[in-house]
């Protein structure tokens, strides 16, 4: 047992800390990202804010960094620990604090699972719209740091849209409550706002105060099948042009398609290059159906092979559990995949999609691209077989990051930078603005202790 477990033992009480054995520690050293993972020093398992506050006070004082996680679903690296700190994992953390039906909000520590807040207020006949991919397991606070989305961001928004306030512990042990639990409120600087999405750069996150809103009465889901995915990426634009905003607008790519073949609950007819997987709600059956027939007779126009609408509530499990299951699918046929969110106007992406093939192809992989069209948002793979291509991965990688900002785009849509993109930032962002973020880091944490070298080069 080294000194800091034995402080932090002492501090805390036995059973709240884990060190030593990096058996052990595995399973906070990584994340679901391809970065190289760091095992921590130790690991506090906080089971409450005053634990919080005790390893933070004295990580201060002894100048040891601190890397806030959950569930350690995320993409980016944001979770890795620092070299010799410490993983304050918030997992035992996942009491729901307070829940008001009549107000439209609930309370939940950071370690909740997401899926619990969707099925609290379903119960309730209310809705929490955000729903990244790993929802049955990832946490809301990872969510938080994250701004996650999902595929229903493109009619409901991200995570940042339904939190309404925040407790948080900031480097060296001070609380503070930012934001309100009512809907509106412009007191002061948003600082709520702020904490969302910041990677546990900025504080901890110890309870967070959702927003939720009526529960739609009615959904209708159909699969727009194309043969390719340029006149599928093209009917994304034409649908929204066309004054409809559906529930969701998720693309498929002949990548994406081929992986699900043998493994996805839903079979894809012969000949489907792509597809789209569209979805409409509201209180009004009748007019819910009339827009995604509507969006149907556009799809066809835009060159649409079929158009098939869900009869049931299994088929639409069927749909929705294949498009789930598209990245565990890829890396079934592909050992080695890495993963990206980047975004690009709708109207590019049509362009976005052929260029990044074609970097593919020119780098040696094959590239598929998937996910949530209907914002712009792609997860676009490079897919490869062996380690030792890793250095022509990294520049196709690259490739497809210089390609989405000359589109207009942004390097991240809901993963985060972390330690993954950190490299690009520079490419999006001028000078000035990574400085002013610098200086709002320092502000909020002056001994740079908070999960150091995430978002900004460690220059």
């Amino acid at each position: 047992m080294n000194e800091l477990h034995r402080d932090l033992e002492s501090l805390l009480g036995a059973g709240k800390v884990l060190g030593g054995d990096d058996e052990a520690l595995a399973p906070w050293a990584r994340d679901e990202s391809h970065c190289t993972p760091v095992a921590p020093a130790a690991v506090v398992l906080a089971a409450s804010r005053a634990d919080v506050e005790a390893v933070l006070r004295y990580a201060a004082e002894k100048r040891v960094p601190v890397t806030p996680c959950g569930a350690r679903t995320g993409k980016s690296g944001g979770s890795i620990p620092a070299p010799g700190g410490i993983a304050l994992s918030l997992e035992r953390m996942d009491r729901v604090l307070a829940f008001e039906p009549d107000d439209g909000v609930i309370v939940v520590e950071p370690g909740v699972i997401t899926g619990r807040v969707m099925e609290l207020a379903e119960e309730a006949g209310l809705f929490y719209p955000p729903d990244p991919n790993s929802w049955e397991m990832c946490t809301i606070g990872g969510n938080v740091a994250e701004n996650a989305g999902g595929p229903r961001a493109l009619k409901y928004g991200v995570t940042r849209d339904y939190v309404l306030g925040l407790e948080a512990v900031l480097a060296g042990g001070e609380v503070i409550r930012t934001g309100r639990r009512t809907v509106k409120g412009v007191a002061g600087y948003d600082l709520t706002s702020l904490l969302v999405g910041s990677e546990g750069t900025l504080a901890v996150i110890t309870e967070i105060t959702l927003r939720l809103v009526p529960l739609p009465r009615e959904v209708r889901t159909a699969l727009c099948v194309f043969a390719d995915a340029q006149a599928a990426a093209r009917t994304v634009a034409a649908v929204l042009r066309a004054g409809i905003l559906p529930r969701t607008l998720e693309l498929f790519d002949d990548q994406a398609i081929a992986a699900c073949a043998d493994s996805g609950p839903f079979r894809f007819p012969a000949g489907a290059g792509a597809a789209i997987l569209a979805e409409t709600d509201g209180d009004d059956g009748e007019a819910v159906m009339g827009a995604l027939v509507r969006l149907g007779e556009i799809a066809v126009e835009q060159g649409a092979l079929e158009v098939l609408v869900a009869q049931s509530a299994a088929q639409r499990r069927d749909l929705w559990a294949t498009r789930r299951q598209v990245s565990s699918a890829l890396k079934a046929r592909f050992p080695r995949k890495i993963s990206e969110d980047v975004v690009v106007p709708r109207s590019r992406i049509p362009e976005a999609i052929e260029r990044f093939k074609a970097i593919g192809r020119e780098h040696g992989f094959p590239v598929a691209t998937y996910g949530h069209a209907g914002d712009g948002n792609l997860h676009t793979n490079v897919l490869f077989r062996d380690a030792v291509e890793a250095p022509a991965v990294e520049a196709c990688l690259s490739a497809l990051m210089r390609a989405t900002l000359e589109l207009g785009g942004t390097i991240s849509g809901e993963h985060g930078v972390g330690l993954a993109k950190r490299a690009f930032l520079p490419w999006e962002q001028a000078p000035g603005l990574i400085a002013l973020q610098r200086r709002l880091k320092a502000a909020f944490d002056p001994l740079g202790l908070l999960n150091p070298g995430k978002i900004f080069s460690s220059d």
